[in-house]
Formats: C-alpha cells, sequence, structure tokens
C-alpha cells in the first residue's frame, strides 16, 4: 500500500491543498493511504495555554480532512504531532513509513514555517520526494462556508440547534459547524463538563444530518473564540447565551467584542432560561 503523508495546520481545509491528495490518490490507484499530521499551535491569546483546548483543535482539523477525503472515495488516518512542524514530520515519518510528504503551507510572505526552511529540512533529513503546496486560505477561501458556535450552558438549546438548522439550509455550498464550548475553570473536572456539553451539541447537529466538529476552550468566552479564530478560517460567529438578565457573558459585552476584534458577521442566539446558575 502507497502512504502519503500530508503535513498541514491551519491551511488544511485548502482546497488546492485538497486537490493536490485526490490528485495523487487517483494516480496511485485503490491501495493509497493518507496519513494526516497536524503539529499543535501554541494559541496566541490568554494567560494560560489549556492543552486540552490545543489537543481538541488539531483533532478538529483531522477529523475534517478525514471526512472530506473519505467522502471522496479516500482512505486517511490523522495524527496530532509536535508543536514543532519539523520534529511533528519526522516523526510521523518513522512512524507510518510514507513513500511521499506533501506540506501545506501559508505563502512565503506569512508562513513562520517556511521562515525555519522547512521544505528543505524535510527532504534532506528523509529522502523523500517532498511536494509544497502553497495557500492564501484567507483570501482564496475554502469549498465549504464554516460557523463557528460558541455556547456554554445553552448548548443544548433548542433555540440554537433551530438557528444552525436555518443557516445551513439557506448556504448551497454546504456548512461546517465548529462548536467551541468555554470550560468553567481549569482543567480535570471542568474540562470533562464541558466536553461533555460539547459532544452533546455535536451530536445533535450530527443526527440532524449536518456537518459538525467540536471542541473546548479558554474558560474566558472571548479568549476562546479569538484562539478559535486563530485555528480555523470561518465565515461567520453564531454565540448563544441566556437572555441578558441571566447572561454573564452579555453583561462582559460578548458579542460586541467579538463583532470588533473578528471583522465577522456575529449572530447572537438568546436562549430560554434554564435552572442554571452563573449561566452563560
Amino acid at each position: 500500500m502507497r502512504t502519503i503523508l500530508v503535513v498541514a495546520n491551519e491551511t488544511l481545509a485548502g482546497a488546492k491543498l485538497l486537490d493536490v491528495i485526490k490528485d495523487r490518490a487517483e494516480h496511485s490507484g485503490d491501495g493509497t493511504r493518507v496519513v494526516v499530521c497536524v503539529p499543535r499551535n501554541r494559541p496566541k491569546h490568554g494567560n494560560i495555554i489549556y492543552d486540552d483546548f490545543v489537543f481538541d483543535a488539531a483533532k478538529v482539523r483531522i477529523d475534517l480532512a478525514r471526512r472530506f477525503l473519505r467522502d471522496q472515495g479516500i482512505t486517511a488516518i490523522g495524527d496530532i504531532g509536535d508543536p514543532d512542524p519539523y520534529t511533528a514530520t519526522m516523526d510521523a515519518v518513522a512512524e507510518h513509513q510514507p513513500d511521499e510528504i506533501i506540506v501545506s503551507t501559508y505563502p512565503a510572505t506569512i508562513s513562520g514555517w517556511l521562515r525555519r526552511d522547512l521544505i528543505e529540512r524535510i527532504e534532506q533529513a528523509s529522502g523523500l520526494p517532498v511536494t509544497h503546496v502553497v495557500q492564501d486560505i484567507d483570501a482564496e477561501g475554502i469549498p465549504f462556508h464554516v460557523t463557528l458556535v460558541v455556547a456554554a450552558r445553552t448548548a443544548s438549546g433548542d433555540e440554537l440547534l433551530s438557528a444552525l438548522k436555518e443557516k445551513a439550509a439557506a448556504d448551497k455550498r454546504g456548512t461546517l459547524f465548529i462548536v467551541i464550548v468555554p470550560q468553567d475553570g481549569g482543567e480535570g473536572q471542568h474540562a470533562a463538563r464541558a466536553r461533555a456539553r460539547m459532544a452533546q451539541v455535536v451530536d445533535r447537529l450530527i443526527s440532524e444530518g449536518l456537518i459538525a466538529a467540536g471542541m473546548i476552550g479558554d474558560p474566558d468566552p472571548y479568549t476562546a473564540t479569538m484562539n478559535a479564530l486563530q485555528f480555523f478560517r470561518v465565515d461567520d460567529i453564531v454565540i448563544s447565551t441566556l437572555p441578558a438578565t441571566r447572561s454573564g457573558w452579555l453583561r462582559a459585552d460578548l458579542i460586541e467584542r467579538v463583532r470588533k476584534a473578528s471583522h465577522k458577521p456575529v449572530e447572537h442566539v438568546e436562549t430560554a432560561e434554564r435552572s442554571s446558575a452563573n449561566a452563560a
């Protein structure tokens, strides 16, 4: 079986990379296996780096890439790598023994990877053919609409589900929902509670036939949102809260702060009150 190692991070969803992978797989025949390696990112926002969030962000990228490739009839597995892209690549080479490597980056003017001579170092160390795919996904876009959904205690609300179903029905390209649930505090039980909420809303979306993936985030919803925007190219944002009389997020002016900082359309979905203290 021929193995193709794909190394990418924020450009993983770019159309150029997906086209190159499909072309390689078609020319290699039915015995092709794709290994998607995503080095973990360090978030730019917040004073604390939460390992769960960093891991989840990489896993979401892998899961979505694998789903897209699977829909194209391509077998793919995922590998979350070291934060250093060179180390992540060489670890994946040692483990998966690929026949070739595809590395996707931003253009040289904005790519931190290229400033470290990544392509040449991988070629020299691996001895394998390396294809470099350059993508500016902010300018070129990606082949589907991406909505970032931010919610905590209201994540399972029917109002949010209805709003997301309407958005998906209105977009002919197909909509991908990335759900982020800020955790209540530090890691441990707080992270587990946030993960359970995230899993519930993602499962509901998938059961409705929508494409969705999720992760947990920084306890501060603004920080969690801005970090997600660093990791993913999104078209718009949906923020779900309780009514203003109950919502700490609204008292902190979250909607307007995200709108001004992101320059993205932000939709606010208000969810009926639940019997929960300290609600979002």
